[in-house]
Order: structure tokens, then sequence, then C-alpha cells
């Protein structure tokens, strides 16, 4: 049910049951309450206005001219809306359910962020690794081949030197026996 096609504003039979009025400001229930009018009570009320003589109890007097009026199917009116209401909070919940989805597809969340600068810095540090392996790697090679040219040169100067003393070498190239066969 639409607003516009919502009860008018008025008393009207409390829809949580009882024997009380409750104001509907046409588009909602209010938390006002009264009690039902007494049968005659309008009739006897006025005939004290007139003579003025009155009861000296002040009284409630209906504001709506069709409140006792039998015709009024009250139980209609009261599922009405009922229905108004419920469909207005199904209304309600699907703007807000809309305007919610929105919401989350335009922020990123900030662990989303932090993530991403995390995995940068992850990333540096393993390249940062890799070239530090990579040159501690080269230099190893270099300088194991530098010290074995090294060690081998000095090799070669010390039997050079034990030979030049000596006078004879320790043997020729030619001298060398084939102890294999």
């Amino acid at each position: 049910m639409r607003i516009e096609d919502a009860p008018q504003a008025g008393w009207y039979p409390d829809p949580e049951g009882g024997s009380r009025l409750r104001w509907w400001e046409g588009t909602d229930w209010s938390d006002r309450y009264r009690m039902r009018p007494i049968e005659n009570f309008v009739e006897t009320i006025e005939a004290e206005v007139k003579s003025g003589h009155s009861s000296g109890s002040h009284r409630w007097v209906p504001d709506d001219p069709g409140l006792g009026n039998p015709n009024v199917d009250t139980q209609a009116v009261v599922e009405q809306v009922r229905m108004a209401a419920r469909a207005e909070a199904e209304r309600a919940a699907q703007m807000f359910g809309a305007q919610a989805r929105s919401a989350a597809n335009q922020f990123q969340p900030l662990i989303s962020e932090y993530t991403i600068k995390a995995t940068k810095w992850f990333r540096r540090i393993g390249i940062l690794i890799v070239l530090f392996a990579a040159a501690w790697f080269a230099f190893q090679v270099f300088a194991q081949k530098s010290m074995f040219d090294w060690i081998g040169d000095r090799i070669d100067n010390i039997s050079d030197n034990l030979n030049e003393q000596n006078g004879a070498g320790l043997g020729d190239p030619g001298d060398v026996v084939d102890l294999t066969g």
C-alpha cells in the first residue's frame, strides 16, 4: 500500500489490541492513547453543556465524528495500516541495502592498503637479498680463483728458486717413466 492510500490521521482502535484508541499520524502510529467513548456519552455531555450544568468531571470528547460509526470496519482499517507500515518498512530496507552496497563498493578496506604496502616492502627486501647473494657468490668465485692463482704462482716461484739454488733441476720432462705398462 502506498502512503497516499493510507487512512487519514485520527483516532483508531489500537493495533496492539485492548479497548483503547491510538492516534494514527497518517504515516505511523504515535504514542498517544485514549479510552473508547462510552455509548451515549457525547449526547450526555452536549446536554450538560446546553443546560449549563456540568458534573464537574472532565471527560473525553471525540475529535472524529466518524469514530462511533458502526459502519466502519476497524479491523480492515487496522489491517490496511499494518500493510502500509510493512510496505514502507520493506521499501526502507531496500533503500538502506542499496545505499550500504554502494558505500561498500566505494570504500577500500584499510587492511588491503596495509597489505599492499607490506607486500611492496617484502618484495624490495627480497630483491636486495637476491642481489647481495649474487654479489657474495661472485666475490667468492673471484676470491677463490685469485687465491688459487696466487698459491700456484708462489709454488712455481719457490720451485724455480730451489732449482736455481741446486743448479740442477729435479728432473727433466723427458725423464718421466711410464709405470702403467
